[in-house]
This record gives C-alpha cells, sequence and structure tokens, in this order.
C-alpha cells in the first residue's frame, strides 16, 4: 500500500494506523496480547467456524494471544478506518509483573479461551486512547518511556476491569500455565518449533521438555504425528472424506510421506477404510 492511501506509525509496540478510503486485510497469529482501539471505520476480525466480530468507532477490544485470526480493516459510512493498537509482549508483561504487589494478585482463576473480548466503555480505557491521538498527525515521535508508561497504563485499566485479566496477561506464572495436551489438541495441524510451543504454553524450553515428561512416555513430536494420524483415520472413517483432502487438514505437507507414516502406524493404507 503507497503512502498516499495509508498511515503507518509504530512506537515502541503501540501503532498508529490510518487507511485513507481503503480496505485491508492481514493474517495474524500473535505471539503477543492486543489491546485495539477503533476511531473511525470498523474492524472486522474472522475466525475459522465462527461468526464474524465487528469493532465499531468508538468501541475497544482485546485479543488474547495465540488465536488464529483475519483482521480486516475497512471504511464505514463513509469515514475511513483509523484505529490504535497496543501489544503486550512476554517480557514487557513479566517486567510489569515483577513490579506489582504480589499480595493483591489473585492465587486462582482461569484464562479465557476466547480470542476476541469486547471491552465495556469506561473512562480509563477512553482516556488512554484519547491521549494517544495527536500522535496520529504529529511529526513528533515520542519518547520510548513515555509509550512504555502508556501500556503499562493500558495493563492497569485491563486489570481494573476484571480479575480475570491477571490469568491472561500473566498466564506464564504458576499455575496459570497454558495446558499443553489442551494446546496441541487444538494446534498439532501446525508447524510449531519446541521453542514455539514451548513460547505459546508459557513455559522456556527446558519447563516445556520437563512438564511434557509429565504428561506422556512420547517426544513431543510423536505426540503430534499420533495426534495427526489419529485424526485422520477419524476423517476417513467416520467423515468419510477423501485421503486428498484429509492428508493436508491434519498437518501433512506430502501426500506420500502422509500415506507412509498411515501405514506404518495402522498397519494399512490410508486408502483402506477399517472399522
Amino acid at each position: 500500500m503507497d503512502k498516499q492511501s495509508s498511515a503507518v506509525k509504530n512506537y515502541s509496540n503501540i501503532v498508529f494506523v490510518h487507511f485513507f478510503n481503503k480496505e485491508t486485510m492481514c493474517y495474524e497469529r500473535g505471539h503477543c496480547h492486543f489491546l485495539i482501539c477503533i476511531f473511525a471505520g470498523e474492524l472486522i476480525i474472522k475466525e475459522p467456524d465462527k461468526e464474524d466480530i465487528v469493532v465499531s468507532a468508538g468501541q475497544c477490544v482485546f485479543v488474547p494471544r495465540n488465536h488464529k485470526l483475519t483482521f480486516i480493516k475497512r471504511p464505514s459510512k463513509g469515514v475511513s478506518y483509523k484505529g490504535i493498537t497496543m501489544a503486550f509482549e512476554r517480557n514487557f508483561l513479566r517486567l510489569y509483573y515483577q513490579s506489582l504487589n504480589q499480595k493483591l494478585i489473585p492465587l486462582n482463576g482461569s484464562a479465557t479461551k476466547d480470542s476476541v473480548i469486547k471491552l465495556p466503555s469506561l473512562p480509563n480505557i477512553n482516556s488512554l486512547f484519547l491521549s494517544l491521538l495527536p500522535y496520529f498527525d504529529s511529526d513528533c515521535k515520542p519518547k520510548d518511556e513515555v509509550m512504555k508508561l502508556k501500556r503499562q497504563e493500558g495493563v492497569l485499566a485491563l486489570l481494573d476491569i476484571d480479575s480475570a485479566f491477571f490469568t491472561i496477561l500473566f498466564d506464564f506464572i504458576d499455575p496459570w500455565k497454558i495446558d499443553i495436551i489442551d494446546f496441541l489438541n487444538e494446534n498439532y495441524m501446525f508447524e510449531f518449533t519446541l521453542e514455539e510451543i514451548a513460547t505459546y504454553t508459557g513455559r522456556s524450553l527446558a519447563t516445556f521438555k520437563r512438564d511434557f515428561k509429565k504428561i506422556s512416555d512420547l517426544t513431543p513430536q510423536r505426540w503430534i504425528m499420533q495426534k495427526r494420524l489419529e485424526v485422520a483415520k477419524e476423517k476417513l472413517r467416520i467423515e468419510g472424506k477423501k485421503v486428498a483432502d484429509v492428508y493436508m487438514e491434519v498437518g501433512f505437507k506430502n501426500r506420500s510421506h502422509f500415506a507412509t507414516a498411515y501405514r506404518k502406524y495402522f498397519g494399512y493404507s490410508p486408502a483402506t477404510v477399517k472399522l
């Protein structure tokens, strides 16, 4: 997109976006949490097999990390899209967590599985984003420390809305680690490295390997392979799908590799339907 059709500024993980009478679409499976405020136009958030979420001007949403989403930013009622996104990466949240009064942190709670959380219209959220709005029209770059304070203000605003945000934002803290098996059951078809899986589940690589040994005698790679094959068998046997359709759905890039692995695991070809 050329300079005349858009204006995008990124100041220390606070992104200001203005698309002039254009529609743009991007795919996101973020390593960060996002806090998004729409000033004009509208944002459409799409997730496979779910109803689209429409975020209109004046609304704010929180998008937890690790969800496979498509964002469409487009004009609405003749007004072009204008919005601000705050990103909360893991290291930022770790440092912020260390600064909190530990006595005020809830000892239990459960993180939501929702991919998008619409936020109520509250003074703390509204005033935060209104204070950032002047940077849209200014060529003066704010200091990194100022933007860091604004993001901290964003975290505080979320924690003030609902204590459940403690478990969402600080899911790297025991006992709030994301369940490994739950994560793998939902994401077995994707090509993640072990380092990425560890990060997504709130662990260091060493901690992930140690925790995984507690729940399975298999290696993570072998567990994922068996999961793909078991799901493939169900799709072939119960859903009546064709091999040509199934192997990619479960995460294989090569049909020949899929057929070989399937035959080795089950003892017969995937083209042979058995109960």
